[in-house]
């Protein structure tokens, strides 16, 4: 017994110097490594290769995979912005400047059972870098090349705003006076595939790259539509589909998604913005 409870004693003395030597090295680097936090996800990372970033919050911490292959140029422009490796508009200044992006700014925008979003230096969400950059979007791999519109209610606004468009209907008087003619287009227009209609409506799509669908806890490009990115995001906090082929997906968040279920559930004023600020502190890349 003696022998055993001494054997015990060694591990257990030798378990807390190593757990005293990771904490030491973590407080001495100041930030943790990528290798540090795979075994901890809530989920496992699509491609250990892909970037994973850590979103320090005032509400908690949040890890995001970044697909470096859905998304290429996005997730190096998300990247670059964060670690200050790219150059940007400063608002107030109007001058060009490199330093990290994201760090102070704040969630502007929340819903619960939606999405929350971040990443505009003005925190009203007219904000951005100074620069807009296409969209990465395969619509096929999305299954918008064989879904007809009328058979996805989501898309049937897109199917109206091309017959607007294709009629040339500027009014609501001329809408009412062409309601037939409005009709017979409508009917035909909604036997299209939905990537048939967005492509009417200005977007382009890739078909080289493995896209994946608007999902819960995914993150994706807010923008004022077609190749409008620059540095706005937002993450789900449901899944919506409504919103495939509208927005890039470039990641998922893999660690603190109770996080971003308390953000998005935070009091919000009437353009949803938090009535305190929820404050994105830092977002780091890990090594």
């Amino acid at each position: 017994m003696i022998v055993t409870f001494g054997n015990m004693y060694k591990k257990t003395i030798a378990y807390l110097l190593m757990a005293a030597v990771a904490i030491f090295a973590t407080s001495v680097c100041g930030k943790e490594s990528k290798k540090s936090v795979l075994g901890s996800l809530e989920e496992k990372m699509q491609d250990e290769s892909n970037p994973l970033v850590l979103m320090k919050t005032s509400k908690g911490n949040i890890y995001i995979e970044l697909y470096k292959k859905a998304a290429p140029e996005t997730v190096d422009n998300f990247t670059g912005l964060a670690e200050g490796a790219k150059e940007f508009t400063e608002p107030q200044s109007n001058s060009r400047v490199k330093r990290p992006f994201f760090n102070g700014l704040i969630f502007h925008r929340v819903i619960p059972n939606f999405m929350i979003q971040g990443g505009d230096l003005l925190g009203n969400g007219s904000g951005g870098p100074g620069y807009r950059f296409q969209d990465e979007i395969n619509a096929d791999a999305l299954g918008l090349d064989k879904v007809k519109v009328k058979d996805n209610q989501y898309y049937q606004n897109d199917a109206a705003g091309m017959v607007f468009q294709k009629l040339q209907i500027k009014s609501n008087e001329e809408r009412m006076k062409r309601m037939k003619e409005i009709k017979a287009e409508f009917d035909k227009i909604s036997e299209l595939p939905v990537k048939t209609v967005l492509e009417a409506r200005g977007y382009i799509f890739d078909s080289s790259l493995p896209s994946v669908p608007m999902n819960k806890y995914t993150i994706a490009m807010a923008n004022a539509g077609p190749n409008t990115n620059g540095s706005q995001f937002f993450i789900n906090v449901v899944d919506n589909p409504y919103l495939n082929g509208k927005h890039t997906v470039f990641g998922k968040v893999v660690k603190g998604r109770k996080v971003c279920e308390d953000i998005s559930k935070v009091e919000k004023d009437n353009r949803d913005k938090p009535v305190n600020d929820v404050v994105i502190q830092e977002v780091i890349v890990l090594k």
